[in-house]
């Protein structure tokens, strides 16, 4: 498929903007493949994230340390 450039301020002709949603409706349509060079993450994997977001800024703080404290003790 082609890329697609926006060009921000210019509205989309009528015929673009049918070619675009052509392009999308059939692309829905395509079976999903992954990416041989980054394979599908395992449920343990995806059990380890953690969010990102926190409830205040000593939680972030907090974080932050823990963080920095793994990153030394791998380092060493």
């Amino acid at each position: 498929m082609a890329i697609v450039r926006y060009t921000a301020g210019r509205e989309l002709t009528p015929e673009e903007d049918a070619r675009m949603r052509a392009q999308v409706r059939a692309a829905a349509k395509k079976p999903y493949t992954p990416d041989p060079d980054c394979p599908l993450l395992t449920e343990k994997q995806l059990s380890e994230f953690r969010p990102v977001n926190f409830d205040s800024m000593e939680e972030r703080a907090q974080a932050m340390r823990q963080g920095a404290a793994i990153l030394e003790s791998a380092s060493v």
